[in-house]
């Protein structure tokens, strides 16, 4: 026998919605108040979402404990095989000597740590989220970072932060491709409408960067590489999204943005070099004697490992018929007792829908096998023995046990609220706000974010009520469904999941809680920002919706 969701246990939609926060501020309170670790903080939160789903929405012990073990087992496959391959290919340049090589050889372009930031934890970080999704990009930017010498803490932070841009196409554009499912919309336009909204934080996040890191002033003095770096980035994003569709902006973006900032440092370099505090000071030196001294043989090698990961992802998904080919293996395990036995009801779906519970292992198709494929051919790029190899992975797994507990905890607490139907109240609380409700849809896709991690599985979870919603008020449904998927991607920087593969990648295991602290702040001015934007299009800047 089905179970219905209740979107309204308390009988007031106000009360219900005051009461599916609980978790939520709960989540906040455990890390930004009592500053517990990370994994602790996921445990206590999920445990407090079951027992609200059991005792407030009446929802059967069998099935709340069955789709929070679901969310589990996700948050290990795929999300942290990733995590695990990404840390790992890393940790395989460390070991190997080759990650002096690729300092020197971003030296040599820029030693100043507000352009290092610019190339890699912004441009290069948004070519892995095109390609990769999920946390490769911080996980691989993040480290690199640290490597380079930042600060661990504002490694791991600015790419975080970074992360925004190219949420809403990463994964070769599946969060636009899920919400045109979902909807009915026509891609296309879905792909138009972001591209005329994610552009304005593309042009803004450079800025906000170097900001955060060095100040006003010194951010003036960086202030050509930003203008270049943002409007690079900010202009080729709104043109393939307007032109060619969700699949390719984040890509053409990034090297557009990476091409032009490393073009405009050939003719211009800023008159000091900014390094963080108690990093030794050179600008005495003359540029040449900087330079590293690696012939260009050994840098080619060094960079090898990543070259390798950009190809293998790009084969890995590019090809519907390698996609085919892997997919072969890709095993399909319904949850018994879960799987159609939830009910998703009126307004979340036009009809009752039964919601499926489906275990994907997608032990070849994966995005974490073809890092581990990149880690295998990388073993012969940079010469390190199996032996090296083996235990440098060894390592890996031991430094990512307590983060992939904290993931394992919050993907339990993301289908939980899920599949309870407290994250549609909440959704729908904010939907009911009426004429104002242009300006709080983007916070509905941050909330999705928030509890998913994903852009993607926000808008899988929240596009028709946006698009129910807008029909209500009588705005675009385009506009509505596409501001989910951009205010989404300001809660990337918040997402447990992001924080815990930022955390890893960076040697700050334990230190989840003054990272959210960092980011929240961050994260809230951006959905406000894109909260505006939808607010203006759908009243005053109406020409600009497709």
């Amino acid at each position: 026998m089905q179970w219905a969701q209740n979107y309204d246990p308390m009988g007031n939609m106000a009360l219900s919605f005051a009461v599916a926060c609980i978790p939520l501020l709960f989540f906040f309170w455990c890390l930004a108040i009592k500053k517990m670790k990370g994994y602790l903080a996921g445990l206590l939160t999920v445990a407090v979402a079951v027992l609200e789903a059991i005792v407030v929405y009446h929802m059967p012990v069998h099935l709340a404990l069955e789709a929070t073990v679901l969310g589990g087992l996700q948050g290990l496959w795929p999300i942290g095989w990733i995590v695990v391959t990404a840390v790992f290919l890393y940790e395989l340049t460390v070991a190997s000597g080759k990650f002096q090589v690729i300092s020197d050889s971003i030296a040599s372009i820029t030693e100043d740590r507000r352009l290092q930031a610019l190339l890699i934890a912004f441009s290069f970080g948004a070519f892995l989220e095109g390609t990769a999704g999920y946390g490769t990009p911080v996980a691989i930017a993040g480290g690199l970072l640290a490597g380079l010498g930042f600060n661990p803490f504002y490694a791991a932070g600015l790419c975080l932060i970074a992360n925004t841009a190219p949420v809403a196409f990463g994964g070769v554009g599946i969060p636009i491709l899920t919400s045109a499912q979902v909807t009915g919309i026509d891609t296309l336009s879905l792909s138009q409408m972001v591209g005329r909204q994610v552009p304005f934080l593309s042009l803004f996040v450079p800025f906000w960067l170097v900001f955060i890191m060095s100040g006003w002033k010194r951010t003036l003095e960086v202030f050509p590489a930003i203008l270049v770096s943002g409007l690079s980035f900010a202009g080729t994003q709104y043109l393939t999204a307007n032109f060619l569709g969700p699949e390719l902006p984040d890509v053409t973006s990034a090297i557009v943005s990476m091409v032009s900032l490393v073009l405009l440092l050939k003719f211009w370099q800023p008159k000091t070099i900014f390094r963080f505090k108690g990093e030794k000071k050179q600008e005495s030196v003359d540029r040449d004697e900087r330079k590293p001294k690696q012939r260009l043989g050994q840098i080619v090698q060094a960079w090898s490992p990543f070259v390798l990961l950009v190809l293998v992802i790009c084969i890995w998904g590019g090809s519907e018929r390698i996609k085919a080919f892997l997919n072969q293996a890709t095993l399909l395990l319904p949850i018994p007792g879960l799987d159609q036995m939830i009910a998703q009801v009126k307004p979340i779906v036009t009809q009752a829908t039964p919601y499926g519970a489906v275990y994907k292992f997608d032990g070849l198709a994966a995005t974490g096998t073809a890092i581990l494929v990149t880690c295998v051919l990388s073993k012969f790029l940079i010469g390190i023995s199996w032996k090296k190899w083996g235990a440098t992975f060894g390592l890996t797994i031991k430094k990512l046990a307590l983060p992939l507990v904290m993931i394992v905890s919050v993907l339990g607490f993301a289908y939980i609220e899920n599949y309870s139907g407290m994250s549609a109240t909440l959704g729908l609380g904010l939907a009911s706000t009426g004429v104002v409700f242009p300006f709080l849809a983007p916070f509905i896709g941050w909330i999705g974010v928030f509890l998913t991690g994903s852009d993607t599985s926000s808008n899988a979870l929240f596009s028709n009520l946006q698009k129910v919603s807008a029909n209500q008020i009588g705005v675009d449904p385009t506009l509505l469904v596409a501001a989910n998927s951009t205010g989404g991607v300001a809660a990337k920087m918040i997402s447990p999941q992001s924080i815990a593969v930022a955390t890893a990648a960076t040697g700050l295991v334990g230190k989840e809680g003054s990272l959210f602290r960092f980011t929240i702040l961050h994260s809230l001015l951006f959905v406000a920002i894109t909260g505006v934007i939808t607010f203006l299009q759908a009243y005053v800047l109406q020409w600009m919706i497709p």
